[in-house]
């Protein structure tokens, strides 16, 4: 286990992050504050930080520093972006911070900036092609990747403060004259990068103000599970959260469900920013990554060490082999489970008796390996907390809609509670619902037939003769418990076969 400490230097937020990597469990954020401390309305015309925003600077870095001591960081990253960056007297910053806090800020340069960012995204999500956005108080960093491999990037010398200060000074933060100036400027400044034209991939929003755009929207349509990290939206969606903000005074801001209070002044730029940029690359989507420059740079930090961890092509695979450390699983009984539930789904296909698509085959199989993994928290109860805890999960390499899917998988327990859980979406037609019942039926059964954890029961051979379906498990062992077990449970399979099926037992 190692414990690595960031403190973000932003333009418009100085961020404290502790993050905490075990082998088997990844990489966990366990401790998260923030002070607005907007150091780039400190720099004076001629880009010089102001003894007052040094102040604040090394205040925030003071206490910090003390939170992270309390938490026996092992390395401590204070890294700087924009702000610090374009500081004039950048030096004599560095300097004061040694000699009052006792760290050396790191200066992140903006292509590094850029690829920190993107290379978050590409390493936590399942998108392929993509640009990334990511708006702080003093610049702007877009990127390109195709097949997860970053092609271009750029940094903008400008972010939501900046526009702000530029545009809506002494006026109100939605004044039409305003937006429009702004709009002109960001899509002048926009289309002269040739790369960004029609590139029609999503475009993946990260950092604090594309959070806040997603949270607004969830909250505006009441979303029904928890977490950001994935969640996507579309032009109109995106449209709609600009028209809410556009049409709100400074009191309703403040109180918009989704929106921090110290980035009510700010969010109308950066979700401009975004439409903008939508309409440039002719988007497929709007997406948010909640993974950005901190965990970017954190990962290429822990990968120095550990070349194996943070895999771009194993983004799905790593992130559920963690889920089920953190719950406990036992892996060679959830193995065997697996074994035995493919093999059946199989040998129902060959009968004709199921047809899935391989993707839908692929769910199946990681519903089966984290089957119940709610017993960690209470066995009497253990489908209902698979199903939360699944569901509003941020999971690298899954949609929301997968992610829900999944849950309903490993939750399976009869048809009442799965109709219970998926009505809190709606998002699955009744040929989908009829699909995930199919195959939560045929992972309750594998998992009667491994119910001692023994993995007594080695191969299983489902034959039918004329109306007749018979089942032969071979074993070594003592089959008891998984004769009576699955003797109950043949009735999810009984329900696919749509006839009677015997079980029998038969030592291998």
């Amino acid at each position: 286990m190692e414990r690595n400490g960031l403190i973000d230097i932003g333009s418009n937020t100085i961020r404290l992050v502790i993050f905490e990597f075990k082998t088997n469990t990844g990489l966990n954020e366990i401790q998260n504050i923030k002070t607005p401390a907007r150091l780039s309305q400190y720099l004076t015309e001629d880009l010089y930080m102001t003894e007052e925003g040094i102040k604040v600077l090394i205040e925030a870095l003071h206490s910090f520093k003390k939170v992270s001591d309390s938490f026996n960081v092992d390395r401590l990253f204070p890294i700087a972006t924009a702000a610090i960056r374009q500081s004039q007297n950048k030096d004599e910053i560095i300097k004061q911070v040694k000699e009052a806090v006792g760290i050396d800020i790191i200066i992140i340069p903006e292509e590094d900036e850029a690829f920190y960012g993107s290379y978050a995204v590409t390493h936590t999500t399942s998108i392929e092609d993509g640009v990334t956005v990511d708006i702080g108080g003093g610049s702007t960093e877009l990127t390109y990747f195709n097949q997860k491999n970053i092609k271009e990037a750029i940094s903008f010398p400008f972010g939501v403060v900046t526009l702000k200060e530029k545009f809506f000074k002494d006026k109100e933060h939605n004044d039409k004259d305003a937006i429009k100036a702004m709009e002109k400027f960001l899509k002048a400044e926009f289309k002269r990068v040739k790369w960004l034209n029609d590139k029609q991939v999503k475009l993946v929003g990260v950092g604090g103000s594309a959070r806040n755009c997603a949270r607004i929207h969830q909250s505006l349509i009441q979303y029904p599970i928890a977490g950001v990290h994935g969640y996507t939206m579309t032009k109109k969606d995106l449209k709609e959260v600009l028209q809410v903000i556009r049409k709100s005074d400074r009191d309703d801001l403040n109180n918009l469900d989704g929106l921090s209070r110290d980035r009510a002044d700010i969010i109308l730029p950066a979700v401009t920013v975004f439409n903008v940029l939508f309409e440039i690359i002719d988007a497929k989507a709007f997406t948010f990554s909640r993974k950005g420059i901190r965990e970017g740079f954190i990962m290429n930090q822990i990968g120095k060490n550990r070349p194996d961890e943070f895999n771009k092509e194993n983004v799905l695979k790593d992130a559920l082999k963690h889920l089920a450390n953190e719950y406990k699983i036992e892996v060679t009984g959830a193995k065997q489970r697996v074994k035995l539930a493919e093999s059946l789904l199989d040998q129902l296909i060959e009968l004709k008796k199921v047809e899935i698509s391989d993707t839908l085959k692929a769910q199946f199989l990681q519903g089966a390996y984290l089957y119940y993994l709610g017993e960690f928290i209470d066995s009497d109860s253990s489908s209902q907390h698979t199903y939360y805890i699944i569901a509003n999960s941020s999971i690298n390499g899954l949609t929301h809609k997968e992610r829900v899917r999944l849950a309903l998988l490993a939750s399976f327990k009869n048809k009442t509670l799965l109709k219970l859980y998926s009505d809190e979406t709606k998002w699955f037609s009744d040929d989908e619902v009829s699909d995930i019942q199919t195959l939560g039926g045929i992972i309750k059964f594998a998992n009667s037939m491994n119910i001692s954890n023994t993995n007594t029961v080695n191969k299983i051979k489902l034959e039918s003769e004329k109306d007749t379906y018979t089942l032969t498990a071979f074993y070594q062992g003592e089959p008891i418990a998984e004769a009576y077990q699955s003797n109950r449970q043949k009735k999810h399979i009984e329900k696919i076969i749509k006839a009677p099926l015997t079980v029998n037992f038969t030592k291998s």
